[in-house]
């Protein structure tokens, strides 16, 4: 499973803000994200997600519960009113009283993004950028047509591009966190920002893809960050498995997908690594995040804690 930016991911097909080309989706609600459920071969199915939160009582999680409703219910793939959706609030108080993570599901019968009509997807294609139209279109009551409802409805036509758009995004995010621009620019279409990340990398202007570190015994390849943390430098190392990177920068989803869901029993670690110097998170998707204090430094270790 993949998380998958909603407003990204969505780009791809709807024009969502007066910056977007295209007909306008008039309604400024939508999901958050989507959670794709994925196995290599087979199709996948989106979950919408609303996340909310708070810093006061279960009475404002309620109220946020009922808004992020709105959220949700702004995208449907399928048939009518039957796309599953999760609503998240985290209530977080302020007086240090535990954390409590208030949901609501919405099971549904849609969402499964099974080729009923059109092509296979075919997520090795480049990612394309279609117009579809706006609105919701609720089903007819006898010979009676009813009025379309605002929003963005993924058609069994559309389920292919659908796919394809949800994997590119999830592509181009961890080619964005490496900080390879070329690399990212390729999962993305003009709309949902290509344009920004095919300039020159140079490491003056912006974070690149030009560090390798290896870790409990695997390459991985990303960008070095340095900044203070409370006085003492840090270092925070963001990449990917080094065959994940060059699978997904030369646009090879399918081989990726086949690669991460083969190790995802045993790519997941959230460890201390001393050899490293700090805390150490690798995903199953491939991706690491590292902090360490710099070399030379008498402070004693930082408890920071990884993504």
């Amino acid at each position: 499973m993949t998380i998958v930016p909603a407003d990204t991911a969505l780009r791809a097909g709807w024009a969502l803000t007066s910056r977007d080309k295209g007909e306008k989706v008039k309604y400024r609600y939508r999901p958050h994200y989507f959670a794709e459920v994925w196995r290599p071969g087979e199709p996948s199915l989106a979950i919408t997600l609303a996340c909310k939160g708070n810093h006061s009582d279960s009475a404002t999680s309620a109220e946020q519960l009922a808004s992020a409703s709105a959220h949700a219910e702004a995208v449907h793939i399928g048939t009518w009113n039957e796309t599953p959706g999760l609503l998240f609030s985290t209530q977080l108080p302020t007086d240090g009283a535990t954390m409590t993570v208030h949901a609501l599901q919405a099971p549904g019968s849609g969402g499964r993004l099974s080729p009923a009509e059109g092509r296979e997807a075919n997520r090795n294609a480049p990612p394309f950028q279609t117009n579809v139209m706006p609105d919701i279109y609720p089903p007819a009551e006898g010979l009676v047509v009813r009025e379309p409802v605002r929003g963005c409805h993924v058609q069994p036509k559309d389920y292919a591009w659908f796919q394809e758009s949800l994997a590119h995004t999830t592509a181009a995010g961890l080619m964005a966190f490496t900080g390879s621009g070329h690399a990212t620019a390729r999962h993305l279409t003009d709309r949902q920002g290509r344009k920004r990340f095919t300039g020159l990398e140079h490491a003056a202007s912006m974070s690149i893809q030009d560090a390798a570190h290896t870790l409990f015994g695997n390459e991985y390849v990303g960008t070095d960050h340095v900044f203070r943390l409370n006085g003492p430098r840090v270092e925070a190392f963001s990449g990917v498995d080094k065959e994940v990177f060059r699978l997904l920068a030369r646009g090879d989803i399918e081989e990726y997908r086949a690669l991460v869901h083969a190790s995802r029993h045993v790519r997941f670690r959230l460890t201390f690594d001393t050899d490293w110097g700090g805390p150490v998170s690798v995903h199953a998707d491939g991706s690491i995040f590292a902090l360490r204090l710099l070399p030379g430094q008498n402070e004693e270790p930082c408890a920071c804690s990884s993504r």
